[in-house]
This record gives C-alpha cells, structure tokens and sequence, in this order.
C-alpha cells in the first residue's frame, strides 16, 4: 500500500501549540527528575486481575505516551488516502482506533510500562475527597489506578509485538488495517474505506510473502497481533497515560483539536 509506505512516525523539532506539545514541553524536565514516591502495596484483597495497579513512573511513561500519540496522528495525517476524506469521515475514524494505533506505536517505539500496585483509598478518604471537590474528579498529577489485568493485556500485547520483530512497513499495514474500519456508524464512504482497509491487508501479506518466505505462519501470527487489540479498552488507555498529566481528559476534543493541527 504505497501511501502507507510513504508515512513513516518521525519525530521533529518543530514547535506546536495542541494540548499534546504543551504536555510535552512543560514535563521535560520533570521526566529527568526522580520519580515519584512509591506507595504501600496493598494489602486487602490479592485476588488476581483485580489488584489495582499504577505506573511507577507516570511522567516519564505520560511523555511517552504523549510523544508516541503525535507521531500516530502525524502519521495518520500523512497518509493521501486519508486525506481525500472529509473531516467528520476522518474524525470518526480517528475516534474509534486512536487507543490501538497507540498501542502500536508503543510496541513501535519500544516503549516498557513498569507499574506498582496501588492502594485502595479508603472510604473515610473518599467521602472526604467528595465533599472537598464536589465530585471525585482526580487533578492532574494524581493516579487513577488500573486493574492489573487491564494494565496486563497492554503488557502482554507490547510483548507479542516485541517477539515477533515487526518491521516499519509491517506496522504501518497493520496501523492501515485499524485505522480504516468500515463498520463503524456514521460512516458514509463505507466502500472507499472497506477498499482501503482490504489493500492495507493485501500489501502486509505480500510483504510478509517476500521477506519471510520461511516463516509461512506469519501473517496469521500478525493478525493475531490485530485481535488482541480488541482487549485494549481506549478509556484505561486514556486513564493510565493522560489523566495525570491533564486531569479529566476529554479525548475527542483533543483529537479533533490534533487532527486539525498541521502535526
């Protein structure tokens, strides 16, 4: 798929004004300090996937995840086949796989999450929180701790991603694959976006078919790679790497201010 070949997440120096750049701008020198104080673990409750963990070091992670999320939609927005659809078509695109193509990007950029588990507040502190701030809204600079399971699919994803070596091109078939997803509602050009979504399968196949002629299993191994994806939930993504840095994050709205942008 030529217009994904093209489009490689390649980081500048230019200076930008969205919501993203602020972030990364205003947290470089606090990502190089000392991390924050750890916790006590908790000690209720051990039962498995239902810990509750957070990141061990949420700035520099957060910078990370900014960084990685401005080269997603800088690559998003030089695709040409991307850009011959009309904003809402793009926006909507967007706003359904922005957490995968994340993830992606993650596993791209090599990027390794270290979490700690977290205590539970207990309820004295969370009527108390209520009552000071009206609603239990945690400020910027303040974990909302995950469930270990949840941070374990992300975790097990970068890990699949990271055993099998994918290449640049093979990401960004995969990232057209995601992005282009014709059943989601509100779309119009359904058949456009369907084709688009097929040539970004057919192009990773042949790919694969040239560069791994001895490892036949490996484009069903790549697209095992795109189910897991269905267990990353976009508002645990948007918890764990925006909300202690902006607070109550409203995505869409960053999104549509990003795809605006000339990234």
């Amino acid at each position: 798929m030529a217009c994904l070949e093209r489009c490689h997440c390649c980081a500048d120096g230019r200076r930008h004004g969205s919501i993203l750049y602020s972030i990364l701008k205003s947290h470089e020198q606090a990502a190089e300090g000392p991390g924050p104080r750890r916790g006590q673990a908790g000690r209720g409750c051990s039962c498995g996937s239902q810990r509750r963990v957070a990141l061990k070091s949420p700035q520099v992670a957060c910078k990370a995840a900014s960084a990685v999320l401005v080269k997603t939609l800088r690559f998003v927005q030089n695709v040409p086949c991307f850009q011959e659809l009309p904003l809402d078509e793009q926006l909507v695109l967007v706003r359904s796989c922005w957490a995968p193509l994340l993830v992606l990007g993650l596993a791209q950029e090599r990027v390794h999450l270290e979490t700690v588990e977290s205590a539970e507040p207990s309820m004295l502190q969370r009527i108390l929180t209520t009552r000071r701030h009206g609603e239990h809204v945690p400020a910027p600079g303040r974990q909302h701790p995950s469930s270990a399971g949840e941070i374990q699919a992300i975790k097990g994803f970068l890990a699949k991603c990271w055993s099998l070596d994918i290449s640049t091109k093979e990401y960004a078939y995969l990232k057209g694959t995601v992005l282009f997803n014709p059943d989601l509602p509100g779309l119009q050009c359904t058949q456009y976006i369907e084709g688009l979504q097929r040539e970004a399968q057919q192009a990773l196949n042949e790919h694969v078919r040239l560069i791994h002629r001895g490892d036949q299993a490996r484009f069903a191994k790549l697209n095992v790679v795109l189910s897991l994806l269905r267990s990353i939930n976009a508002n645990v993504i948007a918890e764990l790497f925006f909300r202690p840095i902006i607070g109550a994050v409203n995505m869409d709205d960053m999104l549509l201010e990003m795809l605006c942008a000339k990234l």
